[in-house]
């Protein structure tokens, strides 16, 4: 259970998990639950390391901690995520493998699970990079995510990637080497036009690709303001819509 006086934006020490795992149908999760009862959710979409990765346990539980039952499902489906051991080179054949826009089944199987065993009556979605992705897809597709947050990652070669069905939050990193300025600006410009929902573009300055979900041991004195600044606007869009 997560206390949500323990921390605000992640400094604390001594981190451990704070939730448990959990089979749903034909696929696996990492649940937490603040110490009280609510009927509020956020689905975290993991990144390319997957749903057992400790940086986005931590995210998890960060967001519990807030108020919310939280869950990371394995959108992988069991399959192996992406290794630091593995090499660049066959990134493009991996994520043939791991397409970020599949994932409505699985989106349909959790939000099933929450409405039915956790009696979530409003539910909203955050994910990271590959996760980030499939945020934006989901946002565009699923009308029961009351709203999204996607860090770091954007569908790019569909057209219909504008029409956003309920409020979402798009974040980046000034120097992320996977996602230009130029496409942000675009994104911007396709948004104003076609966007009929709230969202929200900002960008943090000097952060690279992953900024947001590092463990505070992680951090870099010099970006740690910009991590907090990105994780307390993340948590205030959940707390605005959801």
């Amino acid at each position: 259970m997560a206390d949500p006086f323990l921390y605000n934006t992640g400094e604390r020490s001594g981190y451990g998990c704070l939730g448990h795992e959990v089979q749903i149908e034909h696929i696996k999760a990492y649940v937490c639950r603040p110490s009280y009862f609510t009927d509020k959710a956020v689905i975290v979409i993991h990144d390319i390391f997957g749903w057992m990765f400790p940086d986005i346990r931590y995210i998890v539980d960060l967001i519990a901690g807030h108020g919310y039952i939280t869950i990371c499902p394995d959108f992988f489906k069991g399959t192996d995520p992406w290794k630091t051991t593995d090499h660049w080179h066959d990134f493009a054949d991996w994520m043939k493998k791991h397409d970020p826009v599949k994932v409505d089944r699985e989106a349909d199987v959790v939000l099933k699970y929450l409405k039915e065993q956790c009696d979530a009556k409003k539910i909203g979605i955050v994910g990271f990079s590959w996760g980030g992705m499939a945020v934006h897809h989901l946002m565009l597709k699923n009308p029961q995510l009351s709203a999204g947050v996607s860090l770091y990652g954007i569908i790019r070669d569909s057209e219909e990637r504008y029409d956003l069905l309920n409020p979402t939050f798009f974040i980046f990193g000034e120097k992320d080497h996977t996602i230009s300025y130029d496409q942000i600006t675009l994104l911007d410009e396709k948004l104003k036009q076609y966007c009929k929902v709230p969202y929200k573009i900002k960008v943090y300055p000097g952060q690279v690709h992953g900024f947001a979900q590092l463990k505070p041991e992680d951090m870099k004195p010099v970006d740690k303001p910009y991590i907090e600044e990105a994780r307390k606007d993340m948590i205030d869009w959940i707390k605005t819509f959801i």
